[in-house]
């Protein structure tokens, strides 16, 4: 288990669909302990392995006490919408309202390959959104309004953190199976 440095907005990796997980092993749990460790230490709501460097369809949350990991989710959206604030680790300091489903009901599976349904409302509806979104390749900025975004992509390009430097390809600790960095 290990804090892992979290991908910045203008990473490739982040904008890149992430793959199903095929093999539940030793080095799938490691993954899910370095995501959840690297959140709780942020400190955040969500974390995706994208956002860690890998393209796998992992994902760790942290609402209202509960903790949890969901691998190759697929969610089942409510038609009730809602709208709140949301920001995310690999945007930092950014938040904007944004419009989710209220309630959610979430299946994949844990780390070991048994099957986990989730279902979650309000907070933990729109973390289990946001983390799957980012396994597509989809952050919550594209979500936003034209005006949200454009306000959005100002406040970023004004950020201290954005574009000191080029982001970086950095060598993944968790066998990616050539997929991801």
């Amino acid at each position: 288990m290990a804090i892992q440095p979290i991908r910045l907005f203008g990473d490739p990796v982040l904008r890149s669909r992430a793959l199903e997980v095929a093999t539940f092993d030793k080095e799938l749990r490691r993954l899910v302990d370095d995501l959840t460790d690297t959140m709780l230490e942020a400190p955040g709501a969500g974390l995706a392995a994208p956002q860690l460097g890998v393209g796998l369809r992992v994902f760790t949350w942290n609402v209202d006490g509960e903790l949890g990991h969901l691998v190759n989710p697929e969610l089942d959206l409510s038609e009730e919408m809602q709208d709140g604030p949301e920001g995310c680790l690999s945007l930092p300091d950014l938040t904007y309202d944004c419009r989710r489903a209220l309630s959610v009901v979430a299946k994949g599976f844990n780390m070991y390959g048994d099957p986990v349904t989730v279902n979650g409302s309000e907070v933990l509806a729109r973390a289990l959104q946001h983390e799957t979104d980012h396994l597509d390749g989809i952050l919550f900025i594209d979500k936003l309004d034209t005006e949200a975004r454009k306000a959005a992509m100002r406040e970023i390009r004004e950020s201290d953190w954005f574009g000191l430097e080029k982001p970086t390809v950095k060598v993944s600790p968790h066998r990616t199976n050539g997929f991801g960095f």
